[in-house]
């Protein structure tokens, strides 16, 4: 065990002292272990270098590192080897002795191995020759392609824990806190919120026993979304630096005490922040007297059960203190009176994520970057970057992080690759399953808090869904209200019964049962649901079927008034049909679930619609285009 730090001064000369052991012309042979690539096969392929590389005896000459999420999750599992930067995807163990031969040791590319752009055919050599990664601005992700994750040493090499030892040498609590404030810095969690304004609010909360607490949100229940657990998972100590930063600021002197609420599915991003929290006490970055000098701080982790409704504030706090995850009336803000009635200061993970670097690049850096003037108002723009999770029918799925201002067109298309299969874009959601859906007419909109909202959607906590022309809106719309009446704690009757009476009206649109009257029911409705709701979970449930309505009113009403589905995607609104193209080939009717299919070898066959279930088999195996849907 390494002795503890007693002094800002020690830490810089533990950096030093590690810079001094690490030879920076030494391969790196980097392995992405986010949990994509996990479940691609990333730890078999670690182990199949490390043997490899024991089986040649390269243990000296090449470091093998582990690291959390590179952001190109389709492509796992993916390898940087440095300092020649070449970059592999969807390696395997069969690759490793060429990689090692070709790449490490002669210094050479291997073709094979190389991303391969799906629209211009153009091979990246380098991981920033890759679309999707030249045109983002990788700030918090950083270094999840360099540093290994479990190693503390490996953050401080690269800058880790500067800020805190700034700030504890050289900078009072308010001068702290008042970075943040000039920053603009606003929550990523999806409201969207000052974290100037609620550090000022919570450090001057009265607390006679000097109690407050500091909480990390690494909920993220959005489907789709894994931009917190990717944060928490490949550079788990910019979290904890910026939970430190943030306890100094709001509470010392004083008693502060931190936990980071982590979802139960997140199994990876437990153990790794498990063990940095393990690696930061042992050398005297929490607990008493931090870097030796009067302050102190823990924290620890708090698993939730993954209710999605615990990302809100209240909720996740009623789970902490280990009752039912279900929201209060905010009469007395959280700051004021939050976790067990004390002063309480929430930030989501990419929040807290940024504070180091607002320390330690200066607040003009952080201002530079973004939206707006916040040099009179914290209000007043978009600062910093923000990272998504770009997924659905676009090329490149994965994590991107850009700057605010990107427009969505540079992120579907520039970053994303485009539309799978060469389809035209359609819609995409922004925000999560409250956020909206928003058509092609806004593409070139910038993304930032205020301009998403303006549209009638939400940056949300960064879930990016892109929809082509075969998706059915009205649909999209049903999933979307299904999975919040699930979610809904049934607290208050608005969001409850409302969900649910707009989850009937909807069904029975997709169903082909809609009647004249329902779109304006459905406005009232949702309207209700959004102003009478307690907490954001049903205030802003109505957002996809709000903005699907406003954006695209005539797929309802092709619904409703002339029973069909324009893109062919609800089963009720939908026929299948066999043209003069069938071969009688009889693959379809031996295919058929519900026998529906019936005709002679080599002449046309016909479809029973008394038996069809519209399951689409037929299509999917019929080799000649002769199944037709209408």
């Amino acid at each position: 065990m390494r002795a503890r730090l007693t002094s800002p001064q020690a830490l810089e000369k533990l950096r030093a002292e590690i810079a001094g052991r690490r030879d920076p012309e030494k391969p790196v042979l980097s392995i992405c272990a986010g949990t994509g690539c996990v479940a691609y096969g990333s730890l078999k392929l670690a182990d199949a270098v490390r043997e490899e590389v024991e089986k040649r005896g390269l243990g000296d000459k090449l470091e093998v590192r582990i690291n959390g999420c590179h952001g190109f999750c389709e492509r796992g599992p993916l390898v940087l080897c440095h300092p020649h930067g070449f970059f592999y995807q969807r390696v395997q163990p069969s690759d490793v002795g060429e990689i090692l031969e070709q790449s490490i040791l002669a210094g050479q590319p291997i073709e094979r191995l190389q991303y391969v752009d799906p629209v211009t055919g153009a091979r990246a050599v380098k991981q920033q020759d890759v679309g999707f990664y030249k045109h983002q601005m990788r700030v918090l992700l950083e270094y999840n392609g360099w540093i290994d994750p479990t190693s503390i040493e490996d953050y401080i090499a690269v800058g880790g824990y500067a800020a805190l030892a700034k700030a504890l040498s050289t900078m009072k609590p308010e001068e702290v806190l008042d970075a943040i404030y000039k920053s603009g810095l606003r929550g990523r969690g999806g409201g969207g919120f000052p974290a100037g304004v609620k550090w000022k609010e919570c450090r001057n909360a009265p607390a006679p026993d000097g109690v407050r607490y500091i909480i990390a949100n690494g909920d993220e229940g959005d489907p789709g979304a894994f931009m917190d657990r990717s944060l928490m998972e490949g550079n788990p100590h910019l979290v904890i630096e910026g939970m430190i930063l943030g306890a100094y600021a709001i509470a010392h002197p004083g008693h502060p005490v931190g936990y980071i609420y982590v979802r139960n599915e997140y199994p990876l991003a437990v153990e790794r922040l498990g063990l940095a929290l393990e690696k930061a006490r042992e050398l005297g970055l929490l607990g008493e007297k931090i870097l030796g000098t009067d302050f102190g701080f823990d924290i620890q982790i708090n698993r939730g059960g993954g209710a999605f409704v615990c990302g809100e504030s209240t909720a996740l706090m009623a789970s902490i203190e280990g009752f039912v995850g279900e929201p209060r009336a905010k009469h007395i803000h959280t700051v004021v009176q939050g976790l067990y009635n004390k002063p309480t200061n929430l930030n989501n993970v990419e929040t807290w994520a940024n504070v180091p670097l607002i320390l330690t690049r200066g607040v003009d850096w952080f201002t530079s970057i973004g939206t707006g003037d916040v040099s009179k108002d914290p209000w007043g723009g978009s600062k910093g970057t923000k990272i998504f999770a770009l997924v659905g029918k676009v090329n490149n799925t994965g994590l991107v992080e850009v700057p605010m201002g990107k427009t969505l067109r540079e992120i579907i298309f520039d970053i994303g690759g485009g539309i799978r299969d060469g389809r035209q874009f359609k819609a995409v959601q922004t925000g999560g399953p409250s956020g909206g859906c928003l058509p092609a007419s806004h593409l070139d909109m910038p993304v930032d808090f205020d301009r998403l909202t303006e549209a009638g959607s939400m940056m949300g906590s960064g879930g990016m869904i892109v929809m082509d022309d075969s998706t059915c809106m009205v649909d999209v719309a049903r999933y979307f209200l299904h999975f919040l009446a699930d979610e809904s704690c049934g607290k208050c009757v608005t969001c409850r019964e409302g969900l649910k009476h707009l989850c009937k009206i909807v069904d029975r649109i997709c169903a082909g049962q809609g009647r004249e009257g329902d779109l304006e029911l459905l406005d009232e409705i949702s309207l209700t649901v959004e102003k009478a709701s307690l907490c954001a979970l049903g205030q802003t449930a109505p957002n996809p079927l709000r903005s699907t309505m406003r954006y695209f009113r005539d797929e309802y009403v092709a619904h409703i008034r002339d029973h069909k589905c324009p893109a062919k995607v609800c089963k009720a609104l939908i026929t299948f049909g066999i043209n003069d193209k069938c071969t009688g080939c009889m693959v379809c009717a031996r295919n058929c679930p519900t026998g529906a299919i019936t005709g002679e070898r080599k002449k046309l066959h016909v479809i029973d619609q008394s038996k069809c279930i519209r399951c689409g088999v037929c299509q999917e195996v019929c080799k000649f285009d002769a199944v037709d849907v209408a």
